[in-house]
């Protein structure tokens, strides 16, 4: 599916003209200038940091400008609240969907704007079929009396996009919608994207993958550093300059050269593991100094079984081995005595303490070791232990005390990083390290994974991203429906053959 081009309109419904925004220790954006045109999907690009969010929250309502004009239709505007920009149509879709799973899909698309009758009381009636209306737009059938939990995340995602066209909005905002759908998911919001967009809907799209931006862009704006850098037609700048552009130098290459020399000396040894329904007899061996890639298809239980290694969920049968030792886990807290980190896929919700500063979270995991006599605890050491990984890691924060939540994407994933290596973790599992961060930042954290195998730690590193496994890993472990299909040397391996043997058809 290729882009079709703007419209032929041109009429800017939405422009922005050097706004500025900062925080404490932070300007977030620098004098930005960007519009959008009805009827054409504009993507947005930058680093982690490069201030795209912050913009779509002042567009969205969330913040306001320090400096600067938006003008909306033609009018300067400024939204005190979501519910303002909403009501005057245009409406965001953040990557972590603002939805009720126990509620229906009519219940969740209406929420407290729910249809009533004469009496007073529910409308259910009405409700269900003004869903049904809303989604038909979309070219989607819902039964809209489903409730939300029982669909995948690709129909919640349809119905969070039927929420907001409801609103009449004539402005979406889209911050990564891909980023947990199949690519037969992603082809179905596509098309739902077309739709909208040939109805006169104006779209601002979000993605670090930019290969997808092909598919469905008109013009691309580049931020960075709080700066809009360039605002092009997509056919008119090729990949390589939005990458320059992005990162304000040239990456000649999208992985570091491998420079780690795996041992023959086995550091965690995975025996028969069974979890019933999930894992079905896995073994496996990794050895000091090696990056091991676990590869498969949604659902096939790569990261039921980095959790199932990490103690975070419990096994039926089989067992762990470390240096040659059989390990008890029967909760993260006995891994990570163990020696062994697990670093979520979903570092928000499990990995970090998003209301507490960077350093509480660095040593959070391991606060005993900066305690003084009677369990007291030392700021001053705290604030040493944390300015070495600062510094070791190259995390980027105005100070030692900025609340984590704050931080960029990547930044908070070397925080995790951070927290791991301070409780001395000898084996890190990755899930999903890069989901999320753009594509300077990703190089930088596939340094820092090559520098932990050099260091003679094992890294595991659950991917999705074949390219990214091809290009870090020593070997790869395909899963397949909650079995292992291959074990595969990665230099000796192609993109096809994984994905072979993921699909059960090799």
């Amino acid at each position: 599916m290729e882009a079709k081009s703007a419209s032929s309109t041109h009429e800017v419904i939405l422009e922005v003209e050097n706004v500025s925004k900062s925080f404490p220790g932070v300007k977030a954006l620098d004098g930005v200038s960007f519009d959008l045109r009805r009827g054409e999907v504009h993507a947005l690009v930058g680093e982690n940091g490069a201030g795209k969010s912050t913009l779509m929250k002042i567009l969205s309502g969330v913040y306001q400008p320090d400096d600067g004009i938006i003008r909306y239709k033609g009018k300067p505007v400024t939204f005190s609240d979501v519910t303002q920009a909403r009501k005057a149509g245009i409406a965001i879709i953040y990557q972590e969907l603002n939805l009720i799973p126990h509620l229906s899909v009519a219940a969740n698309i209406f929420i407290g704007r729910e249809p009533l009758t004469r009496f007073g009381t529910l409308d259910e009636k009405r409700m269900n079929a003004d869903a049904v209306a809303m989604l038909a737009r979309l070219n989607v059938a819902l039964d809209p009396t489903i409730k939300l939990n029982q669909l995948p995340v690709s129909k919640q995602q349809m119905v969070e996009i039927a929420k907001a066209i409801s609103f009449d909005s004539e402005v979406l905002i889209m911050d990564e919608p891909t980023s947990a759908l199949t690519e037969s998911e992603i082809n179905e919001l596509f098309r739902i994207i077309h739709t909208l967009r040939d109805q006169g809907v104006a779209i601002i799209y979000i993605s670090h993958r930019l290969d997808e931006l092909k598919h469905i862009v008109d013009r691309i704006s580049i931020f960075r550093d709080g700066r809009s850098v360039s605002t092009d037609d997509y056919t008119a700048i090729s990949m390589g300059e939005i990458v320059n552009r992005m990162v304000g130098r040239k990456l000649e290459n999208k992985f570091p050269p491998k420079q780690n020399v795996p041992t023959t000396e086995k550091i965690l040894e995975v025996r028969h593991i069974v979890r019933k329904g999930v894992l079905h007899d896995i073994s496996f061996d990794l050895y000091r100094g090696e990056i091991l890639g676990i590869a498969g298809l949604m659902g096939a239980g790569r990261s039921e079984l980095g959790r199932a290694i990490f103690g975070a969920d419990p096994i039926d049968s089989g067992e762990v081995l470390m240096n040659g030792h059989k390990l008890s886990l029967r909760s993260p807290a006995d891994a990570i005595k163990a020696g062994i980190a697990y670093l979520s896929e979903n570092r928000k919700e499990e990995g970090l303490a998003v209301k507490m500063t960077l350093a509480e979270n660095v040593t959070m995991a391991n606060v005993l070791e900066i305690c003084r006599r009677f369990g007291v605890l030392s700021r001053g050491q705290e604030i040493e232990v944390t300015q070495r990984y600062v510094k070791s890691l190259n995390i980027r924060t105005p100070r030692l005390t900025q609340i984590v939540n704050n931080l960029s994407g990547g930044n908070q994933q070397k925080v995790v990083v951070a927290k791991w290596l301070f409780c001395d973790s000898k084996i890190l599992i990755f899930d999903e390290p890069t989901r999320g961060i753009d594509v300077g930042t990703k190089y930088a954290i596939y340094e820092l994974i090559g520098a932990l195998a050099r260091e003679g730690r094992g890294v595991i590193m659950i991917s999705s991203d074949l390219p990214e496994i091809l290009g870090l890993t020593d070997r790869v472990l395909v899963l397949h429906e909650g079995k292992l299909a291959a074990t595969l040397t990665t230099a000796q391996t192609t993109q096809e053959e994984i994905l072979n043997y993921a699909a059960g058809v090799a």
